[in-house]
């Protein structure tokens, strides 16, 4: 059987490779150095999935995944939600009494201000938290720990210190699983979907509130609008939108018909099932 071939931002070890375990059995990885590498990967390979963090409980919008979704256009096919554990790894010879310094991406950084601060360690930033990991691995200073997942220690061969070091749990990533031919679920009514599009409206006033009328009168939730700007200009915005609905559901039909008459440009990203962590 051929394995599903999936790529993802960051080193061995990253949640991102967590997440991908939990959704995919066997699996051929391909790590990739950024975004838009990884981006590019399902682009130009249709034989690719990707799996791409969009949002996060504590931090909010992954900086860049906004701007590639329409510039590649892949389809949404699944989303999944990972929890974060943040662990303080050193080296197998190192104890907490040797750590002076904490590497590890900004955003875990500032996420694990408390046992920082408590233990006055100087922090290194690096790109990502595995490959914080991958170059405390390859160094022979016992005096520097990183924070990273429990994965990484595993593939590192790394010492865990301290467990879920984390200021504030319910820390959790939603990821979205693309691929660049995905085919829509048939629609059923006894299950959940989510529909995903990226909309620029008209110039034209209170555009907004008139393009998201139709889901009002036809009862369907929106969980997710969020703009950003139009690359190189103010004077233009884009609209991500989250919303609970099948698009061959006759209300969504309706919606999706208002939102029309008021946008210039109107990308549906995909239809898939909703995630069970949102019942929770």
């Amino acid at each position: 059987m051929t394995k599903i071939k999936v790529a993802f931002q960051g080193e061995l070890g990253a949640y991102s490779h967590i997440a991908v375990n939990e959704v995919f059995n066997d699996v051929e990885i391909k790590t990739c150095s950024t975004f838009e590498e990884t981006f590019k990967t399902a682009f130009e390979d249709e034989s690719y999935k990707i799996v791409i963090p969009l949002e996060n409980s504590l931090a909010g919008r992954v900086a860049d995944i906004h701007y590639l979704l329409p510039k590649y256009k892949l389809q949404i096919h699944g989303e999944h939600f990972q929890t974060v554990e943040h662990n303080l790894i050193a080296k197998q010879e190192s104890e907490m009494k040797d750590i002076k310094f904490v590497r590890s991406h900004a955003q875990a950084i500032g996420q694990c201000q408390k046992i920082i601060m408590e233990n006055k360690y100087k922090t290194i930033i690096s790109a990502d938290t595995a490959g914080s990991a991958k170059e405390l691995s390859e160094s022979k200073d016992k005096s520097i720990a990183a924070i990273a997942s429990k994965l990484s220690a595993e593939i590192y061969k790394l010492k865990i210190l301290k467990k879920n070091i984390e200021d504030e749990k319910g820390n959790v990533t939603r990821f979205l699983i693309m691929g660049k031919k995905v085919q829509q679920p048939e629609f059923e009514k006894e299950k959940k979907y989510i529909t995903t599009c990226i909309f620029r409206l008209k110039s034209k006033p209170s555009a907004l509130y008139k393009s998201l009328g139709g889901f009002a009168t036809n009862q369907i939730n929106m969980t997710k609008l969020e703009s950003f700007s139009v690359k190189n200009t103010f004077a233009q915005t884009n609209f991500y939108l989250d919303f609970e609905g099948h698009l061959d559901d006759k209300p969504v039909q309706n919606a999706m018909e208002e939102l029309g008459f008021h946008t210039e440009r109107l990308d549906i990203l995909g239809v898939y099932e909703a995630s069970t962590f949102r019942q929770k």
